[in-house]
């Protein structure tokens, strides 16, 4: 992901330190009755080639990736489904492969829909695309609806009037880019008080140069955090503990599902600090999450 890419160079001198927990939240955490946590944690995507040799198989071929990637990660955030409507029986056969496991796909929704022109009389192609994903089953995890970073809140009735329209047996979190639906209060409050009225959730986005992004608000009591690191750089390990601490509050307040997607600007590092996270989560939370296991030089995991 290049969204809020800096020069390394710069990142020594970022505020990493994430928000205070906002009022707004007390609202949906306050008195969550006590459930079995639900943590998924994955990448955005399955096929990377730097991979192979590393938590995949040598030789593996690309057809083989996402069979591999269901034995490292529980979870994985598709944006494959942003630049393609895929049919029910291509959707089927990833399913396929998470079989028998607790595994959930979280779909990004069509381009066609959110990033061609207006959102209105997109029902169709909305239609077409949510169609395809629900022959993910069981395996179908929340749909992230993500809208350009030109797409401001003077587009908000627009926005809002298409949200009221997705189907409400579905989840649904949105994704806004634009630094005015940040920086201005009012228009702030209004957009997550507008998603909490809709039970939608709202993407938090940590990345290194768009640092309003990461507003920690709570609209339905799960979260789905994009988290972008930078190549294995030492913020990224202080950034995944500060992250660890926030989770582990949630989850206390038995807040029903997070949703932990590893983004790097390079993903080749992705299965290392997945690990760093994994380890720290499951010890600090009593948790059993799976993470990437690497393969030695002879072949073998390790």
């Amino acid at each position: 992901m290049e969204f809020g890419r800096v020069p390394e160079r710069e990142l020594d001198n970022i505020n990493f330190t994430l928000p205070d927990e906002p009022m707004f939240n007390q609202a949906i955490l306050k008195g969550l009755p006590a459930t079995t946590p639900k943590v998924y944690i994955g990448c955005a995507k399955w096929g990377r080639t730097e991979w192979v040799g590393k938590i995949y198989p040598e030789k593996t071929k690309e057809k083989d990736f996402l069979q591999h990637y269901v034995q490292h990660y529980n979870s994985i955030e598709l944006n494959a489904t942003h630049y393609k409507i895929y049919g029910t029986e291509g959707i089927a056969k990833w399913a396929e492969k998470a079989a028998g496991k607790d595994f959930l796909f979280c779909p990004k929704m069509y381009q066609g829909v959110t990033h061609r022109g207006s959102l209105t009389n997109k029902d169709f192609v909305t239609t077409e695309f949510l169609k395809g994903i629900l022959a993910f089953g069981k395996h179908l995890g929340p749909t992230f609806v993500q809208v350009s970073d030109t797409f401001t809140p003077n587009r908000k009735e627009e926005l809002f009037t298409f949200l009221k329209s997705l189907p409400t047996d579905m989840h649904f979190f949105l994704e806004v880019r634009h630094p005015d639906w940040f920086n201005k209060a009012a228009v702030r409050e209004e957009l997550f008080a507008t998603l909490k009225a809709l039970n939608i959730g709202a993407v938090i986005t940590d990345t290194a140069g768009r640092r309003e992004c990461c507003h920690m608000h709570i609209t339905v009591p799960k979260v789905f955090i994009r988290y972008v690191g930078n190549s294995l750089h030492a913020t990224d390990y202080t950034r995944i503990d500060a992250w660890i601490e926030r989770m582990k509050y949630w989850l206390s307040c038995n807040i029903q599902e997070v949703y932990f997607f590893m983004h790097m600007h390079d993903e080749a590092t992705s299965p290392e600090l997945t690990v760093y996270l994994v380890d720290k989560l499951n010890k600090a939370c009593g948790l059993q999450l799976p993470k990437p296991k690497f393969r030695s030089s002879n072949g073998s995991l390790f």
